[in-house]
């Protein structure tokens, strides 16, 4: 480990609180408003990767298990969509209310399962909590119309109606807010789902389900089902003619995939995949309030965020004081338990993420970039990478076309604004992006010049339940949060009838 990281070696792993709040976590499969163990009796070991032991043991779902779930589903749709719209938003502001009453529990939670600081992890109950909160609002707000057609001969009415049972497959990054974010939308306007939270992280959903269940939501009307078959068991779900929806968050090349699967039955799709964020410091911008963000944009999550910033452009005249204030801050930054106090960084979430974050920055280095500090996997129990930032990246370095995925911040300089906008929109993907500048016209000739569908200006942070969250190119399809969160969950129908007069 660099000496200039502070640690916390030595601190305790688990406690008796932990171990408790484990074991109130349900262990098997929730289907038809049952829990139960998987068909086969296979099970599936959750770690905590700060550690590499195992904290739980639960069910892993078989493709029967999955069908199970989907009947469970398709079954309490109608009753589901026949709510009325006023008792559905009541239900969900009452699993807002408990959440708000087991932050903690959920926060400590994440922290084991996933590894972040649990400061962080607090913020994200806050965050996801707000997806709950939002969309019971949105319940009751869902909106037809009626007016005459221009030729008088008729009245058109256009309504709203729940697509119907829904497929919400979660990553392992965010284990609560990306399962409120699809879970909260789809029951407001009407749906059923079958929810299937990542291998490497599936307690906090589980957890959350028997949350939902104590605010009183119908059996049926949410169905869990964990497993280490992700592919075979969501496939046999997808390729079911009574799905009506597919919700995605992951990698594109797992979501091209999965289109493929939804093509069949032309489901109606979300897919909020991967991302390579700019995060452009133009020579104007207050280096203070660019740093600060370049910390969030970089080193929330630890990282391992899609709208985490990936390409730090910054204009040549200031991106040396830049690199020396981020450099100079990141060399301070606490490694360790994300329960630990003060700890800023937390472990990757397994092997592979260390070995990736490792071998983009020795490519880089190996290509000419300058290594101001960190740069290496940390010996020891857990899967640590040091905060790393390498300036100068040369023109076809690995770091620039792949998400790192890890707390690594990549500067590469620029020297004119039109420099600056083709080095931002040089890749695949579009899902958000970063900019710094004081000059207000430059700011709005950015938010029209970048291929992004999301964008902070002079902000590191851009998510919020208000907002509509998803990105251009090949980062995605549709969006999540706000107004247009709900109609991803509503299919139109016009109806005409004859003039009345």
């Amino acid at each position: 480990m660099a000496e200039e990281h502070a640690t916390n070696e030595g601190a305790p792993v688990t406690d008796e609180r932990e171990t408790e709040l484990l074991a109130s976590v349900p262990d098997g499969l929730l289907i038809g408003g049952e829990w139960r163990p998987a068909e086969d009796g296979k099970t599936l070991a959750v770690s905590d990767p700060s550690t590499g032991e195992v904290v739980k043991t639960i069910a892993s779902a078989s493709v029967a298990d999955g069908k199970a779930a989907l009947d469970a589903a398709v079954e309490a749709f109608p009753s589901w969509a026949a709510t009325p719209a006023r008792e559905r938003a009541e239900l969900l502001r009452r699993a807002y209310d408990l959440l708000q009453e087991r932050k903690e529990e959920f926060a400590l939670l994440m922290t084991i399962e996933m590894g972040k600081p649990l400061a962080e992890a607090r913020g994200e109950v806050v965050y996801g909590g707000e997806f709950v909160r939002w969309f019971s609002e949105e319940a009751a707000r869902i909106q037809g119309r009626y007016g005459a057609n221009p030729e008088g001969t008729g009245r058109m009415i256009v309504s709203q109606h729940p697509v119907g049972p829904c497929y919400l497959i979660t990553p392992w990054n965010f284990p609560l807010a990306m399962a409120t974010r699809k879970i909260a939308p789809a029951l407001a306007a009407g749906c059923t789902v079958v929810i299937k939270p990542a291998a490497l992280t599936p307690l906090t959903t589980l957890y959350f389900a028997k949350l939902l269940e104590d605010a009183g939501l119908p059996a049926g009307v949410v169905n869990v089902v964990t497993t280490k078959a992700s592919g075979p068991v969501s496939e046999e779900i997808i390729r079911d003619p009574r799905l009506r929806k597919l919700s995605f968050t992951g990698s594109t090349p797992v979501g091209q995939q999965l289109l493929e699967q939804a093509a069949g039955g032309v489901l109606r799709t979300s897919m909020e995949l991967g991302g390579n964020a700019p995060f452009v410091v133009f020579d104007d911008a207050d280096l203070d309030k660019a740093v600060d963000g370049a910390l969030l944009a970089k080193f929330r999550n630890i990282g391992q965020a899609c709208t985490a910033a990936n390409r730090f452009i910054v204009h040549r005249s200031v991106a040396d004081e830049f690199a020396r204030r981020v450099t100079e801050r990141v060399k301070a930054m606490k490694i360790g338990r994300g329960t630990e106090d003060g700890v800023q960084i937390g472990p990757l979430i397994d092997d592979r993420a260390v070995a990736k974050a490792s071998e983009l920055v020795k490519d880089a280095v190996g290509r000419g970039a300058d290594l101001r500090t960190g740069g290496n996997p940390i010996d020891g129990p857990g899967t640590f990478y040091e905060p790393t930032v390498v300036t100068g990246v040369k023109p076809g370095s690995e770091i620039l076309r792949e998400e790192i995925f890890g707390p690594v911040l990549a500067i590469v300089p620029f020297d004119d604004e039109d420099e600056a906008v083709r080095l931002a929109n040089d890749t695949e993907y579009g899902l958000v992006s970063y900019v710094f500048t004081e000059n207000l016209a430059r700011g709005q000739r950015m938010i029209e010049r970048l291929e992004t569908g999301m964008m902070g200006l002079n902000m590191g942070v851009v998510s919020n339940a208000a907002a509509p969250f998803g990105g251009w190119k090949m980062s995605g399809l549709g969006r999540e949060g706000g107004a247009e969160g709900i109609h991803e969950y509503l299919q139109t129908k016009y109806t005409l009838t004859p003039n009345p007069f």
